[in-house]
């Protein structure tokens, strides 16, 4: 279906919702995905219980004791014979390939980032996410020009970034990384109006901007290409609220709704797991600052968004790491992936 038709069509999605909603553990013939993101081994956290990952290859040896169908791994570096082995290996363990890599931001980055495109189409990667904004929104920006400028670097790296992607017949999605609220990210991809770029969904990331993802992915879902899954559990806080990616089916998603929309527009889609286990992150909508980049936002929305988070109170603390050992931090994050992919295979129909 492409993006003419599920427009068409749209005006009944949400009449289908409620039965959609209620077709628990069906199976959508394919397995989870897992987004590195989902992990922290490196440096910074030693174990000898889960040492750190030498490259892609050592991933996707770990994908397959997950039996997880895709990686998606960022590619920046590869030389033609690495990428050669990672399609021999995925192809042999029959995972997937998604890369992740960096927008082309000036000139100079051009030829860079057309040879990674190569190399990452060379390993079997057929979509390519990327993000604008490395941190979030309301950290990043401390004066109204800087946001007016990012907004513009954007939008010239992904005019840089379509040409290329375009060219080499691969799709490019964009995260929706606390940058981006829905009707700013589809003005991009409005005037870009390109098959070969899209969105890379974040179930989760855009409550940090106000928005409810159940709405948003409704907005975004004819551009929809991957997506990072996961499940949010919030609660109040003095300047704000707290913000966290819990196991899935521990949060305040309906993770399924979300699924069948996406897989509605695009049957194809691929479910990516990200579930990044760290300490909860402080949303300061109390504080000034937040909204120097929020032009014109209703009241109503923040006041909607904090109506949603007291009605769905935390069942247990939400999770933390700052009073583990890295040994403790690993164990924890590795327990919350597999608990993920036991979840989305018994009520996500993910098998």
């Amino acid at each position: 279906m492409n993006r003419r038709q599920f427009i068409t069509k749209s005006s009944g999605l949400l009449l289908s919702f409620p039965m959609l909603t209620q077709a628990q553990n069906q199976k959508r013939g394919k397995r989870l995905g897992l987004s590195i993101a989902s992990y922290r081994r490196g440096s910074r956290f030693y174990s000898e219980e889960f040492p750190a990952w030498k490259n892609a290859l050592d991933v996707l040896d770990h994908c397959k004791s997950l039996k997880a169908g895709c990686l998606q791994i960022g590619v920046r570096g590869w030389t033609r014979d690495f990428a050669g082995k990672v399609r021999e290996r995925r192809e042999n363990l029959d995972i997937r390939l998604e890369g992740q890599i960096s927008l082309p931001r000036k000139d100079s980055d051009i030829d860079r980032f057309d040879e990674t495109v190569r190399m990452a189409k060379e390993a079997g990667a057929t979509v390519l996410r990327t993000v604008c904004l490395g941190g979030r929104r309301y950290e990043t920006f401390k004066k109204l020009e800087d946001w007016q400028h990012f907004r513009t670097q954007s939008w010239e790296s992904l005019v840089r970034a379509e040409k290329i992607v375009r060219q080499h017949g691969v799709k490019l999605a964009f995260e929706n990384h606390k940058d981006w609220r829905s009707h700013e990210q589809l003005d991009l991809l409005h005037r870009l109006s390109s098959e070969s770029v899209g969105v890379c969904f974040d179930f989760g990331n855009n409550v940090s901007l106000l928005e409810d993802p159940h709405v948003q992915v409704e907005a975004l879902a004819p551009f929809i290409m991957t997506t990072h899954l996961k499940d949010m559990r919030a609660q109040a806080c003095e300047d704000g609220f707290l913000l966290s990616e819990v196991p899935l089916g521990e949060g305040m998603l309906d993770l399924n709704q979300l699924c069948d929309v996406c897989e509605r527009a695009n049957p194809d889609i691929q479910f990516n797991l990200e579930m990044i286990t760290r300490d909860p992150l402080i949303v300061p909508v109390f504080k000034d600052e937040y909204w120097l980049t929020m032009e014109g936002l209703p009241a109503h929305e923040l006041a909607t968004i904090l109506k949603w988070i007291k009605q769905h109170p935390p069942r247990k603390p939400l999770p933390s790491i700052s009073d583990k050992s890295d040994a403790q931090r690993l164990a924890f994050e590795e327990a919350n992936v597999r608990e993920c992919f036991q979840y989305a295979r018994k009520q996500l129909g993910l098998s």
